[in-house]
């Protein structure tokens, strides 16, 4: 039976790899993960969807509209 590789092996193993095999490995990861998420993570994640928007509806929090934060972002990050 072939022994089981410990993660620090593998994470290693795939520094080698050139850049963008690295990448495709780190999307096929991510894409796989979200295929399966964890049910705990889920439904926190629900549960502060639901935080957050009964702030909203409550008035405890004011919403920004998406122009003004991308321009925030941008100054932020020296793009104007």
């Amino acid at each position: 039976m072939p022994r089981k590789r410990k993660v620090s092996e593998i994470v290693e193993e795939a520094r080698q790899l050139p850049y963008g095999e690295r990448t495709e490995l780190i999307e096929q990861l991510i894409a796989d993960s979200a295929k399966h998420p964890d049910p705990e993570i889920q439904k926190a994640w629900g549960d502060e969807a639901l935080r957050r928007l009964k702030e909203i509806e409550d008035g405890k929090v004011q919403m920004i509209p998406g122009k003004i934060v991308a321009a925030k972002m941008r100054k932020i990050l020296g793009r104007q």
